[in-house]
């Protein structure tokens, strides 16, 4: 019975002492890990809100604009700044932990170089417009047969401007300030780095003429159905050329000059029909049309194309005025367009320059929709808002 009595208060004893502890020991891990947590948790925090909050720190959008800087452009210089090294060293320490910021951050400037109208898609857009690609050629004169030789060879890096990702290039010639006699290569399909090594005599041409001219290349993509869409252009004045043997170029592009002045005025109505689901254009007159050929005139007709989501669907035109910049066409045009399907409808209008030896040359556009410039959209909106009734508006023709 004593032995009885003494082992219970022994093994009660050494029960509460193991329960102790265990407390104690469990109570030691935890707060152990919760500072280990704290500590490398906050630094973790802390890391990711310089991140977020330093605008160089987002290492995908520095990438992105590093690799689509311009040929020839400098790489940005990465090695670390003396004086700052404790903070970079910091992190890299902290960078596997801060992903999921850098990641955050990264699909950020995705969304933001996405957007329509954002100041990085604008700069990003003006990065790649500068780089319009180069172009071989090369230009000598015979002095026995009084002719100028120009070869037209290749051209490298040139931008995409159909959906497809590629475009269709061919090379207009011209000997400016004659734009009315030109010479053109042939269409490459589907090709940004087109070989075209074709040869283009200008046979007649007293040296003495030859050297007031100044060769003009400029390079297009073809489009079937619509404008060709200029790519770039090149001018050499032939007095800087010695062309007693053929000399070879390589030439930068650059954006086509065209855009540049004044192209006219067109005056057009729309009236819109809900209950007949159709819009009737109506195409007035121009004026003030810019001059495309030789002699100081033109000869316009208007083309009208009906698109759906960016999709051709009906074309059609006027008929062509002879030698006149202020025509006069009063051509009305109707095209069915359901209700449902007029936010995503555009009406391209083209005012052309009818040329019977080459490619009709565009004189100017306009593009009306509910997404166009202030003036379009204008017209669009109280043509949906005057239904049945003719609106008519003029419009400055661009490029």
């Amino acid at each position: 019975v004593y032995r009885a009595h003494l082992g219970a208060p022994t093994r009660d004893v050494l029960l509460v002492s193991a329960i102790i502890t265990v407390s104690l020991s469990v109570t030691v891990v935890l707060c152990g890990l919760c500072h280990w947590c704290q500590r490398k948790l906050g630094k973790r925090y802390k890391n990711s809100l310089e991140t977020v909050g330093t605008p160089d720190s987002g290492r995908g959008r520095s990438e992105k604009k590093a690799i689509k800087l311009p040929a020839g452009g400098k790489a940005v210089n990465t090695a670390p700044v003396p004086g700052q090294t404790p903070h970079d060293e910091s992190d890299r320490r902290t960078e596997p932990r801060s992903s999921v910021s850098d990641l955050v951050n990264s699909l950020t400037s995705e969304m933001l170089m996405l957007s329509p109208g954002s100041e990085e898609d604008e700069a990003h857009e003006g990065c790649s417009r500068e780089n319009l690609g180069r172009i071989q050629f090369s230009v000598g004169y015979n002095f026995q047969e009084s002719t100028l030789t120009v070869k037209i060879m290749k051209a490298q890096e040139l931008p995409a401007k159909d959906f497809s990702g590629t475009s269709d290039p061919f090379v207009k010639i011209y000997l400016l300030p004659d734009k009315k006699h030109k010479l053109e290569t042939k269409v490459k399909r589907k090709n940004l780095n087109p070989h075209w090594n074709e040869t283009f005599l200008f046979e007649g041409f007293p040296y003495e003429k030859v050297v007031q001219r100044t060769l003009y290349l400029q390079v297009l993509d073809y489009d079937r159905f619509s404008r060709n869409d200029p790519i770039g252009e090149v001018s050499i004045p032939l007095n800087k050329v010695d062309l007693t043997q053929m000399q070879t170029f390589w030439k930068d592009l650059k954006p086509c000059s065209d855009g540049s002045g004044s192209r006219g005025e067109l005056l057009l109505s729309l009236c819109y029909n809900p209950s007949a689901n159709s819009i009737i254009v109506n195409i007035i007159k121009a004026r003030n049309l810019k001059a495309m050929d030789i002699g100081g005139t033109s000869d316009p007709y208007v083309k009208v194309w009906l698109m759906y989501k960016d999709k051709r669907v009906e074309k059609k035109k006027t008929v062509t005025m002879k030698r006149n910049l202020n025509p006069i066409f009063n051509e009305s045009f109707a095209f069915d367009i359901p209700t449902e399907k007029l936010r995503e409808t555009t009406i391209i209008i083209t005012v052309m320059d009818k040329d019977k030896l080459s490619r009709n040359d565009v004189i100017g556009k306009i593009y009306l929709s509910w997404k166009s410039g202030p003036g379009e959209v204008k017209h669009w909106k109280d043509m949906i808002a005057r239904p049945r009734q003719p609106v008519a508006q003029w419009h400055q023709l661009k490029a």
